[in-house]
């Protein structure tokens, strides 16, 4: 090739904002609301279990109905978003939450509630969630072509509603009443369906084998384990759940409280969603070469979320903690959900991200139960949390030291003209596209 040849080359382009896509703009809304909803059902829920006087044990047992079925149904819920597409999934499971919501609201007003009501509508209300989770993949990357910056924008989104939806449930509670909460959750969900229904019309590629259950996925796992940078990310992510998460919240929430009391523990986690909102605006700048290293990097900051509770560290620099590790917490989530969307067949996205929904969240709950009883042993939480500090650290050090989580790239270096495995074939045009 000649230099005037190379000159004249193209710089390029990058590719159009999200927001110009009307398709991005409805999937953001339906999103939006969706996890402003989630935000608001614990204190919501925590409010109406009390108020039945079933204590704090009752609570814990209507989070356990509401949990089991997301752990326990997600895989079948990749296989059935890949069988009949994400949208039509995920239409159906906020109709269902939707209905199961304006049910307990109902019972809360007409009858003198018991536990089983509330744990059998939070258990259809978790399965519903199982058959919504794993779409959301596969649907970034056909809503938009920035793939990174629309993750950023959603990670920012969940952000803001992660700090809006307990304030606006404790102001309906206060000023209306519990059950007027989830009726508001109800419509939430509603514009949530309202918002994806449309997207039913995008070519989505779809699994149209006769193969059974246990086959699809079969399919999905073969996909999941031959990638070594996915299975060892979700490895060690799995530790990492259960020695930093699982111990972070409850015992760093006592610690926090106790240290500064519950308003300066408010303003502690109001400071981690900030940065959270600042990891998300900086996702949508920063385009690293190698994603996962620079998402890994920046995920050794939230070492610091355990450890300033545990080392007692003022109200300020405790703040600016938990922003710094909100920062990096976000960063890394939009480096991931951009790798595997574009590394990841369209026909089995929805599949591998339940494997890896599912490898993520199982092990926390049992962090958070095994929390109370390790501090108990070892003489103090502040000890269990210094230990998940050092443990946070060593286990991004893992992370990077797998070779294929370090030679990850940007563009997909698979898949290109070839088939997916199980006779998926994706339409004209898609072949080539591993979003």
């Amino acid at each position: 090739m000649t230099k005037d040849e190379m000159a004249a080359r193209p710089e390029p382009s990058a590719p159009p904002s999200p927001w110009r896509s009307s398709r991005f703009r409805l999937f953001f809304m339906a999103r939006s609301t969706s996890l402003l909803a989630d935000g608001m059902l614990m204190v919501s829920l925590t409010t109406a279990v009390l108020g039945a006087g079933y204590g704090a044990a009752g609570v814990g047992y209507a989070l356990a109905a509401w949990m089991a079925p997301i752990v326990l149904l997600v895989l079948f819920g990749g296989v059935l978003a890949d069988r009949f597409t994400p949208q039509v999934m995920m239409v159906g499971a906020d109709v269902v939450r939707m209905v199961a919501m304006l049910v307990l609201a109902l019972l809360l007003i007409t009858t003198d509630i018991r536990l089983w009501h509330i744990m059998a509508l939070l258990a259809l209300s978790g399965a519903a969630t199982a058959m919504f989770q794993p779409g959301l993949a596969s649907l970034v990357p056909q809503v938009a072509e920035d793939i990174q910056r629309a993750n950023a924008l959603l990670r920012i989104a969940e952000a803001i509603c992660t700090l809006l939806g307990p304030g606006v449930a404790g102001l309906l509670v206060a000023y209306w009443d519990v059950a007027g909460s989830f009726v508001v959750i109800a419509a939430a969900y509603a514009l949530s369906a309202l918002g994806l229904a449309p997207l039913r019309k995008l070519g989505t590629v779809r699994d149209e084998s006769d193969d059974p259950m246990l086959r699809r996925l079969a399919t999905g796992w073969q996909e999941f384990r031959s990638r070594p940078w996915l299975w060892g990310v979700i490895a060690v992510w799995s530790v990492y759940g259960l020695l930093v998460f699982g111990p972070a919240l409850p015992l760093g929430a006592a610690l926090l409280t106790e240290q500064h009391g519950a308003s300066g523990y408010g303003w502690i986690a109001s400071a981690d969603g900030a940065g959270t909102i600042v990891g998300g605006l900086l996702g949508m700048r920063v385009r690293p070469r190698r994603p996962l290293v620079a998402g890994a990097c920046a995920m050794f900051f939230f070492s610091l979320n355990p450890l300033a509770p545990a080392l007692g560290w003022s109200f300020t620099w405790t703040a600016v903690t938990g922003v710094i590790a909100g920062c990096g917490f976000a960063f890394w989530g939009v480096m991931w959900a951009t790798s595997v969307q574009s590394h990841i067949p369209l026909a089995v996205l929805s599949r591998v991200s339940a494997y890896d929904v599912a490898g993520s969240i199982m092990v926390i709950p049992l962090g958070r139960a095994l929390a109370g009883p390790a501090s108990e042993a070892v003489g103090g939480a502040d000890r269990v949390l210094l230990f998940s500090s050092v443990m946070g650290l060593v286990c991004i050090g893992v992370m990077l030291a797998i070779p294929a989580i370090r030679a990850l790239g940007r563009a997909p270096e698979e898949h290109a003209g070839e088939d997916p495995p199980g006779g998926l074939k994706a339409p004209d045009g898609e072949a080539a596209r591993t979003a």
